[in-house]
């Protein structure tokens, strides 16, 4: 992989007509690190959101030593760059075939469910192999609301009075049980997991079990940017979620719990940044390189704002307009579909034109999980960048991605 101190550096040596990623390594370490020393239990990174191997080398090089893994392919990417990580199979809902394929060929030992049905299959599965039930911890997903961007107890989750008879169940059959949740992507409300842990209180003193765990999830918030045309969101920071969850564990009376979080996007999206094109501007229009059907997709449905810098070509000798007079402009994908257009301007240099390019930063979470082939558009290339994108000068503008009427 190719080094560069920044993005321009690398847009001006490569000029690439293809999106180019920018993988900061210290970044992502510095990240992790910040985050394990504020959780006071066990931190297993959420491969969901990024499963790159450079991803899950360097989480590994920073002291991660447990992933959380929701099917085959995940388990061999973390195995393959962390032998000796622990897994945690914390998807509730799961074919029983995988299931047989964590306990037999990976040795996992930590599952999570949230309906009798999983019982059933993991038992099945226990007993064909003649495990001991009691080397396997159950995690028993409840139900929480909260204020989140992706709100996930709307799919998964038991509601409490079903969790009470889930681990009764499980701690009959001899497995060691546990209680977890799932706050939500990109919390806004720091309420939320207080809330979520006075269910799990709930839950665990009208169980006959005694809980060998508590799982908190994920949800913690990254920090991007903001339109400057709209409210700044009040999102609170990792500082502040941290200080009122511990204060919050303690109250609930889990402090001397075994602790385990989920942390995804907190960690790895300031690690990445992306690199476009603008293959022709109209108007006040962009066409770029990207778009929704790839890196873009989260930022797009998520609501999000990202950071964005201005790459002027230097090629281009004659520009229109004013340098310093940032103004919006709508932005249209690669691909041939009509809703490849996102929903929010990009605010940049009115000089903008056909051949200059843009950094997007923050783009680390979910952007190369969720990009498609579609129309034959795969970015896939990196390069590593030594600079932090928030310490390489102020952004021009805004990569505005909140939805219509938001």
């Amino acid at each position: 992989m190719q080094r560069f101190e920044n993005a321009r550096e690398a847009a001006l040596a490569l000029r690439p007509d293809d999106p180019v990623y920018c993988f900061r390594p210290q970044v992502l370490k510095d990240d992790c690190r910040r985050f394990m020393e504020m959780f006071p239990g066990k931190t297993a990174y959420a491969v969901k959101t990024n499963g790159e191997a450079m991803v899950l080398r360097t989480l590994a090089e920073a002291g991660v030593t447990a992933f959380d893994v929701a099917s085959p392919g995940e388990f061999a990417a973390v195995r393959a760059v962390a032998p000796d990580a622990e897994m945690l199979y914390m998807h509730p809902v799961k074919a029983q075939s995988h299931i047989r394929l964590a306990l037999e060929e990976y040795g996992i030992r930590v599952i999570a469910v949230d309906h009798e049905d999983e019982i059933a299959k993991l038992t099945r599965v226990v007993r064909a192999l003649d495990i001991d039930p009691g080397t396997i911890t159950v995690f028993v997903r409840i139900q929480t609301k909260g204020s989140a961007t992706y709100e996930l107890s709307k799919k998964f989750g038991a509601g409490p009075a079903a969790a009470v008879e889930l681990i009764d169940r499980l701690g009959r059959a001899g497995y060691k049980v546990g209680i977890c949740f799932h706050v939500g992507s990109q919390i806004e409300d720091p309420d939320t997991y207080e809330r979520a842990l006075a269910s799990a209180d709930w839950v665990r003193n009208r169980a006959g079990v005694e809980i060998a765990g508590l799982d908190v999830g994920g949800g913690f918030p990254a920090e991007y940017g903001h339109d400057p045309n709209r409210k700044k969101p009040q999102m609170p920071s990792l500082d502040e979620i941290m200080a009122r969850l511990g204060k919050d564990i303690a109250e609930w009376g889990f402090a001397d719990t075994p602790l385990v979080a989920e942390p995804g996007r907190v960690i790895v999206a300031r690690a990445f940044s992306l690199i476009v094109r603008v293959l022709m501007r109209k108007g006040r229009r962009l066409y770029i390189n990207d778009g929704i059907w790839a890196s873009l997709s989260d930022s797009w449905t998520g609501k999000i704002t990202l950071p964005a810098r201005f790459i002027p070509d230097p090629a281009i000798r004659s520009r229109n307009g004013d340098r310093d007079t940032i103004v919006p402009f709508k932005v249209c994908g690669a691909t041939c579909d009509s809703v490849d257009i996102l929903s929010r301007p990009f605010w940049l240099p009115e000089t903008v034109d056909t051949g200059d390019w843009i950094e997007i930063g923050h783009i680390g979470a979910y952007s190369l999980s969720l990009r498609t082939r579609f129309n034959g558009f795969y970015p896939d290339d990196f390069v590593e960048i030594t600079t932090p994108f928030d310490e390489g000068g102020m952004p021009e503008g805004f990569a505005s991605l909140e939805t219509m009427g938001s």
